[in-house]
């Protein structure tokens, strides 16, 4: 329990964090890299470049000093970042060394301004906060299918569109898979790319139901072979073939449907986005056939539109599927063959269009940044109530709120 002084002290930090809480966790990880570089082989390092690392972790310390005298309030945060952790293998002997390198941070950043009294109090804080991290990691360690990461072998590789491939994954000694929640991801560590230092761990969705003999993933080739997102899809597609092995963490995640409701479910996907929504899709038909879905598939044009005879088919097969895709930029090609709905972005008025019942869906969204902060605002603008809504970034969290230009994520 921490003192009434020291959560006091704490609190009278908020004001500072909100304005120098990227600076400090951008000073926070060059210093713990430099420190212990060997945390390169579990860091994503695009989300370094990006930025998104930093202000995500800023986030999560200003929510933690907001909420210190009632950290129940953010379990749910503290949950959903246990997940990532556990998937890449983050374990209690990490805490100290980011701990002694936050506090650090902040002394490094504040100056004076990061008195004796105020180091100490944080320290205190972060120990209390470390332990619910640890707790509950022990927790999702001890439920997961299997420890850190095992191989896998690539037993099938199927190219979906232009741009997405999938691998269609089987435990290497023939184990029987632990099932998982339609939604969740697997991290794949990659220890051989040529030219690389460190090893890369990249996080996929799961894209097909559970209950299968093999997981399946299904990778968007990024362009830039030269960026970190670009090195590790670029060397899945090229240099990993049928019959090579990669390692595989267990099933994590908690962008999970409800298989406990029979709403109706609305799924948006906004490019590769489609991967977890794929797998939600597939379940529910299997597990509960009556319930209804509408399935919205936003892409550029049909040269990327992944999966779209698997679902045609389906969508003529299950009365229950309503199927709709929705193309930015059209190729004459697709034009001639009506393979789209409608051409631009999705609308509200094109959601009130096919969604038949907006009241009593609960909406599930996936895709580029862009493109999700367009759903949200959208479904909002719809009525949409805040517990309706569903979604998950690829990579960390960031606001969604925040304004983004649309068209050029989708």
């Amino acid at each position: 329990m921490l003192s009434q002084k020291t959560i006091d002290i704490v609190k009278s930090t908020v004001p500072v964090l909100e304005e120098y809480g990227t600076t400090i966790t951008k000073r926070f990880y060059q210093m713990m890299f430099e420190n212990h570089p060997e945390l390169l082989n579990i860091f994503n390092h695009a989300n370094q470049q990006k930025g998104r690392q930093q202000t995500a972790l800023a986030n999560t310390v200003y929510a933690a000093a907001v909420y210190i005298d009632r950290l129940e309030e953010i379990i749910p945060v503290v949950k959903q970042i246990a997940h990532k952790h556990r998937s890449l293998g983050v374990k209690p002997e990490h805490y100290p060394i980011v701990g002694e390198n936050l506090l650090a941070a902040i002394k490094d950043v504040l100056g004076d301004a990061a008195t004796d009294e105020i180091i100490h109090a944080w320290a205190e804080a972060y120990g209390v906060i470390a332990d619910a991290f640890i707790n509950v990691e022990k927790e999702m360690y001890e439920a997961a299918g299997w420890d850190n990461f095992i191989p896998f072998m690539v037993a099938k590789k199927v190219k979906e569109s232009d741009e997405i491939t999938s691998f269609y994954l089987k435990p290497a000694d023939n184990r029987k898979l632990p099932s998982f929640i339609p939604g969740q991801y697997i991290s794949v560590k990659l220890n051989q790319i040529p030219g690389e230092r460190y090893t890369h761990i990249r996080q996929y969705s799961l894209s097909d139901a559970p209950g299968n003999d093999y997981y399946r993933i299904s990778v968007k080739r990024e362009k830039d072979g030269i960026q970190p997102d670009g090195v590790v899809t670029n060397y899945l597609h090229d240099q990993v073939h049928e019959g090579d092995q990669l390692l595989v963490s267990a099933p994590a995640g908690d962008f999970t449907v409800d298989l406990n409701s029979n709403d109706p479910i609305v799924l948006i996907a906004g490019g590769v986005g489609v991967t977890p929504l794929m797998s939600m899709m597939n379940h529910v038909m299997a597990a509960q056939p009556e319930r209804e879905i509408v399935m919205i598939q936003a892409v550029r044009n049909g040269r990327v539109h992944a999966f779209r005879e698997d679902i045609t088919a389906k969508n003529f097969e299950h009365p229950s599927l309503h199927y709709y895709a929705c193309y930015s930029d059209p190729t004459d090609e697709d034009r001639q063959a009506g393979s789209f709905h409608k051409e631009g972005f999705v609308t509200k008025e094109w959601l009130d269009e096919i969604v038949p019942n907006v009241a009593k869906s609960q909406f599930y969204f996936c895709g580029p940044v862009g493109f999700m902060k367009h759903i949200f605002a959208t479904l909002k603008e719809m009525g949409v109530s805040e517990e309706q809504i569903h979604y998950e970034f690829f990579g960390p969290a960031i606001s969604i709120q925040q304004p983004e230009e649309v068209a050029a994520n989708q």
